[in-house]
C-alpha cells in the first residue's frame, strides 16, 4: 500500500535517490527483473494454430470430404483444386488476423509513447515500456502517466483519471498526503498517479512503484481478459448454409447414383458424374470469396481510419441500427473554443477562424487578462495545458495579443493557483509602472470580490444594476450551453502576497466557450438517420450542454428527449427498457449507466454500436454488438474490449464503417446467390437428363472445369463490386434475415432453372445437327461430343453473363454502368477465352471429350447463353415499376 507510506519510506524501499534517479545499469537490471512495462493480453496464437482455426467450419469439412472422394476415384486434378481453395481460404484468414493484430499493437503504443525520467542525474526521454520500479518520472501538463507512481512533488497538479474512476473532473494531487485507510478508493488516493491517466494542469514528480500488469490498469485488464465473443450474423448464416449444402450434396450423390443404377447405366460413370455434380453443388469458392471480400473490406476501412480487429465484425456493422456515441472528441472537436465575449460596452461573437482582428480597448483588457492569467501554450497550431486556457490563448492570437509577447512584456512575479473551492486563479504581472493582478474564474465569484467595473475606458463603482446585467448576460450564455468565465484586474505599486490579490478588483467582463461540434458530423448524422440508424449521445456533461450540442447536430429535437444518470437510477430495468426508445441524449452518466443503456437497447431488439475510451467503458464495449474504441484517447483496456478502433476518434468514421459493412454484406450475398444459381443450373441439367432417360449432357471433367471457371474469378469480382450509392437510404438489415430474403431465393432458383434448361436445349440442338434426338438410342460418340460441346459452351457462358445481372437486384446493368466493375468484365472475357481454347486446342478438346464447332453453332450457343441475363433484366423492369 504505497499510498499509506511517506515519501521517504517509499524511496528507501525502492532504493533510489530522487535527485539522481536510477543509474543506466540499474535501470537495465530492473528491466530484466520486472519485465517490460506493457499490459499483457491473451497469449498470442501461433501461425499454425491460427491456420487450423480457419478450418473449423462445416463447409470446409464437406469440401475436405469431397476432396477425399475425388482422390479415391482418381480425379487428382479435382482433389488438388479443392484443397488449394481450402488452403487459400485459411491463408487469407491468417494473414488478415495477423495484420489486424499488428495494427492493434501499433495503436496500443499511442497511449503512453514516452516518459520523462531522471537517470544518472539527467532528465531523459525513454519509451514507456522501458520504465521500471524506482524510476523518477517528471510530470507536466499534457503528459500521460507511464506507470503507477507515488508522488514526490506536486505543484497545482491535476490529473484526468476518468479512464479509471469515470469522474470527468481532473483529480487534485497532493504529494504530502498519506492515506492510512487500506480501503481508500482509487479516486481518493491523492498522493498517487496511475498508468495511462493524463496530467491536465501543473507539474510534479513521482517514483514508479508498479509497472505493467501490477498497475491499477493491469488489474482491470486481467478481469476483462476473456474471450466470450458470440457468432456474428454472417457466421451463423454461413454455418447454416454449409450444413444445408452438405446435406443436398450427399442427397444428390445418392439420388443420381440410385436412379442410374435402376436404369441400368454404367455404374462407374454414374458414380463419377454423381460425385462431380455433388462437388459442383457445393460452391467451394464461397469460403475463400467471403474471406477475400471481408479482408478487402478491412483494408478499405483502415484507410478511412477504422481498424477492425476481427473480419466478421465488418458485416455486423451492416445490421447496426443504433449508434451510441460519446460527445467529447467524437461528436465534438475536443477543444474548447471561445465563441462570445461580453463587457458592459460590447457584446459580440468571436471569429472561429483567422487572425489579425481589432478589438475595442475594454475587450483588449479582457483578453490581456485572460492570456496573462493562463499557463497554457499555443504554437504552430498546437496547444498544451488545460483546454480552457488553450482556448483563451487562441482568442488572444486572433486579436493580435499573442501569449509569448504578452508574457515576455509583462513578466509574472507572483500567482495564486486555481482552487476548486474559490473557483478562481490570479497572477501578478509587472507592468510599465508598477504591477497588475489578473484574475479569472466563475463570474459570480468575480462579482463577489469586485468593487469597481471597467466602463467606457474608465474604472467606475460596481452597482447592483451592473451586477444584474452581468448575471443576466452570463445566464443567457449558459442557456446556450456555453461555459462562462469571467475576468477582473487591479493595479498595485508593490508585490502582493497571494492572499491579498483577490480583493477590491475591477471586473472587465466574461467570455462564453464551448467544445464545438465537428463540422462533418452533422451530415453524417443526417446520413445515419436516412439509413434507419438512430444516433444517441451519451456524455458526462450537464443536460443543457448535451442537449444544445445534440440539437445543433440533429440528434435531438426537444429537451424531453434527454435523460440524466440520476433519472436512469430512479427507474427499474424493465421500465427503463420500455421507455428508452424515446430518448436520444443521456447526460451526467457514469460507465455503469452505459452498460445499462446498451442492455436496455438490446432488450428492445436493436443492434447496438457503442463508443468508449476509458477502462470503465470496457464492460459497455463488450456488451454492445459492436464496441468501438478511440484510437487517440482510448486506453489499452478499452481497445482490447472493442471490436473496432477509430484512429481519428470521429463519429463520421463510424457511419462510413456502417456503409462499408452494408456493402460488404451485399457483395457477399451477390456472390452466394450467383454461385448457387450457377450450381443449381448444373444440377438441373444433369438431374433432368437422368430422370427422363436422356444422355447426360456433360461428363465429370466438363462439370468440374465449368465449376472451376465460374466459382473463382466471376464470383470474386462480384464480391468486390463497387458499393451501392443508395445503400444508406435503406433500413438496417435484420440480423436474422436469410440470404434468400426479399425474393432473392426465388430469383436464384429461376436463374438456376433457366441455366439448366438452356443447357439441355443446347445439348439437343447439337445432337439434332448430327441427326439425333435426346430420346434416340445408341447415339455415337461423335454426335455426343458435338452436343456436349454446345451444352458446355452454353452452361459456362450463361453463368458468366448471368453474373452481370446479379450486381443489383432492381437496377439494370446500364443504370449501374456496364463497365463500372472492370474486374467482372475481365473475368467474363477470360472465361470465354478459356472456353475457346479448351474447345479448339486438340489436346484439351480430346481430354475434355469435345470437338470444334462452326461459327453458326457458336452464334446459337452465345444467343442462348444471354437468355438468363435478359430474363433477369425484364424481371427488374417490373420490380422497378412496382416500386415506383
Amino acid at each position: 500500500m504505497w499510498f499509506a507510506k511517506t515519501k521517504e519510506e517509499t524511496l528507501e524501499e525502492l532504493g533510489v535517490d530522487p535527485s539522481v534517479g536510477l543509474s543506466s545499469a540499474e535501470a537495465k537490471s530492473r528491466l530484466e527483473k520486472y519485465g517490460e512495462n506493457k499490459l499483457k493480453g491473451k497469449p498470442k496464437k501461433s501461425l499454425i494454430s491460427l491456420f487450423f482455426a480457419q478450418l473449423k467450419d462445416w463447409l470446409i469439412y464437406v469440401l475436405l470430404g469431397a476432396a477425399l472422394i475425388t482422390l479415391v476415384v482418381g480425379e487428382y486434378v479435382d482433389t488438388i483444386i479443392i484443397l488449394l481453395v481450402v488452403i487459400l481460404n485459411a491463408i487469407i484468414g491468417v494473414a488478415q488476423e495477423h495484420k489486424a493484430e499488428k495494427a492493434i499493437e501499433a495503436l496500443q503504443q499511442m497511449t503512453t509513447p514516452t516518459a520523462l525520467v531522471r537517470r544518472d542525474g539527467k532528465i531523459v526521454e525513454v519509451p514507456s515500456h522501458e520504465v521500471v520500479p524506482g524510476d523518477i518520472v517528471i510530470l507536466d501538463a499534457g503528459r500521460y502517466i507511464p506507470a503507477d507512481l507515488r508522488l514526490l512533488e506536486s505543484v497545482n497538479l491535476q490529473i484526468e483519471e476518468s479512464a479509471l474512476t469515470g469522474e470527468s473532473v481532473p483529480s487534485d494531487k497532493d504529494a504530502d498526503a498519506i492515506h492510512e485507510d487500506p480501503k481508500t478508493p482509487v479516486g481518493d488516493k491523492s498522493n498517487m498517479a496511475f498508468m495511462s491517466t493524463l496530467v491536465t494542469y501543473g507539474r510534479g514528480e513521482g517514483v514508479v512503484v508498479r509497472t505493467a500488469m501490477e498497475t491499477e490498469m493491469g488489474k482491470i485488464a486481467k478481469i476483462l481478459d476473456e474471450d466470450t465473443q458470440d457468432l456474428t450474423p454472417l457466421q451463423r448464416r454461413l454455418g447454416e448454409l454449409g450444413k444445408t449444402l452438405g446435406t443436398i450434396a450427399i442427397a444428390i450423390c445418392a439420388l443420381i447414383f440410385i436412379i442410374g443404377w435402376l436404369q441400368g447405366r454404367d455404374l462407374f460413370d454414374m458414380f463419377l458424374t454423381a460425385i462431380s455434380l455433388a462437388v459442383a453443388a457445393i460452391p467451394e469458392g464461397l469460403p475463400a470469396i467471403v474471406a477475400i471480400v471481408l479482408a478487402l473490406g478491412v483494408t478499405r476501412m483502415s484507410k478511412i481510419n477504422a481498424i477492425v480487429k476481427k473480419l466478421p465484425a465488418v458485416e455486423t456493422l451492416g445490421s447496426v441500427n443504433i449508434i451510441c456515441s460519446d460527445k467529447t472528441g467524437t461528436l465534438t472537436q475536443n477543444k474548447m473554443t471561445v465563441v462570445k465575449y461580453f463587457t458592459l460596452d460590447h457584446e459580440a461573437e468571436v471569429p472561429n477562424t483567422g487572425s489579425g482582428f481589432e478589438a475595442a480597448p475594454d475587450v483588449k483588457e479582457l483578453i490581456k487578462t485572460f492570456v496573462l492569467c493562463s499557463d497554457a501554450t499555443y504554437e504552430n497550431g498546437q496547444g498544451t495545458g488545460d483546454p480552457t486556457e488553450i482556448a483563451l490563448v487562441v482568442m488572444g492570437e486572433r486579436f493580435n495579443l499573442p501569449r509569448e509577447a504578452l508574457h515576455t512584456t509583462y513578466r509574472r512575479v507572483g500567482e495564486r493557483p486555481f482552487d476548486s473551492d474559490r473557483k478562481l486563479m490570479s497572477t501578478l504581472n509587472q507592468m510599465e509602472e508598477g504591477y497588475r493582478v489578473h484574475t479569472k474564474g466563475a463570474i459570480d465569484q468575480i462579482l463577489k470580490i469586485s468593487t469597481t467595473a471597467l466602463v467606457g475606458g474608465k474604472i467606475v463603482p460596481l452597482t447592483e444594476e451592473m451586477k444584474q446585467r452581468y448575471l443576466e448576460a452570463s445566464e443567457a450564455m449558459s442557456n446556450d450551453a456555453l461555459r462562462v468565465l469571467g475576468a477582473a484586474f487591479k493595479t498595485t505599486d508593490r508585490i502582493l502576497e497571494p492572499e491579498e490579490m483577490e480583493k477590491d478588483l475591477t471586473v472587465i467582463g466574461f467570455v462564453g466557450m464551448i467544445d464545438p461540434p465537428r463540422v462533418e458530423v452533422k451530415d453524417s448524422i443526417h446520413e445515419a438517420k436516412m439509413a434507419g440508424i438512430t444516433p444517441i449521445m451519451i456524455t458526462g456533461d450537464h443536460k443543457n450542454t448535451a442537449f444544445a450540442i445534440a440539437k445543433e447536430l440533429g440528434i435531438a429535437e426537444s429537451i424531453t428527449q434527454c435523460m440524466t444518470g440520476a433519472e436512469i437510477d430512479a427507474l427499474t430495468d424493465e421500465k427503463f427498457a420500455k421507455r428508452i426508445s424515446h430518448y436520444r441524449v443521456f447526460a451526467r452518466v457514469s460507465p455503469e449507466h452505459k452498460v445499462k443503456i446498451v442492455k436496455a437497447l438490446k432488450d428492445q431488439g436493436n443492434i447496438v454500436s457503442m463508443t468508449g475510451d476509458g477502462v470503465n467503458d470496457a464492460p459497455s464495449l463488450k456488451s454492445a454488438d459492436i464496441g468501438v474504441a478511440m484510437g487517440i484517447t482510448g486506453t489499452d483496456v478499452s481497445k482490447s474490449a472493442s471490436d473496432m478502433i477509430l484512429t481519428d476518434d470521429n463519429f463520421t468514421t463510424i457511419v462510413h464503417a456502417v456503409r462499408e459493412g452494408r456493402n460488404i454484406y451485399e457483395n457477399i450475398k451477390k456472390s452466394v446467390i450467383f454461385l448457387l444459381s450457377c450450381n443449381l443450373g448444373e444440377v438441373v441439367a444433369i438431374l433432368a437428363s437422368v430422370l427422363f432417360f436422356w444422355p447426360v449432357p456433360l461428363i465429370a471433367t466438363q462439370i468440374l472445369w465449368i465449376n472451376l471457371l465460374t466459382d473463382t474469378l466471376p464470383a470474386i469480382a462480384l464480391g468486390v463490386d463497387p458499393g451501392d450509392k443508395e445503400v444508406m437510404k435503406r433500413k438496417p438489415r435484420d440480423p436474422k434475415e436469410s440470404f434468400f430474403a426479399h425474393g432473392a431465393g426465388t430469383r436464384a432458383a429461376l436463374g438456376g432453372l433457366l441455366i439448366g434448361l438452356i443447357t439441355i436445349i443446347a445439348f439437343a440442338i447439337g445432337l439434332n445437327a448430327e441427326g439425333y434426338s435426346l430420346s434416340a438410342a445408341n447415339i455415337p460418340a461423335e454426335a455426343l461430343a458435338h452436343g456436349r460441346t454446345m451444352a458446355f459452351i452454353v452452361l459456362a457462358a450463361s453463368q458468366l453473363f448471368y453474373s452481370l445481372a446479379k450486381r443489383n437486384n432492381t437496377k439494370s446493368i446500364f443504370q449501374i454502368g456496364l463497365f463500372s466493375n472492370k474486374y467482372l468484365i475481365g473475368a467474363i472475357i477470360i472465361g470465354l477465352l478459356l472456353q475457346v481454347l479448351v474447345i479448339n486446342i486438340p489436346v484439351l478438346a480430346a481430354a475434355f471429350g469435345m470437338q470444334p464447332i462452326s461459327l453458326a453453332d457458336w452464334g446459337t450457343a452465345i444467343g442462348l447463353a444471354f437468355l438468363p441475363l435478359i430474363v433477369n433484366e425484364i424481371i427488374k423492369i417490373f420490380m422497378r415499376m412496382r416500386e415506383a
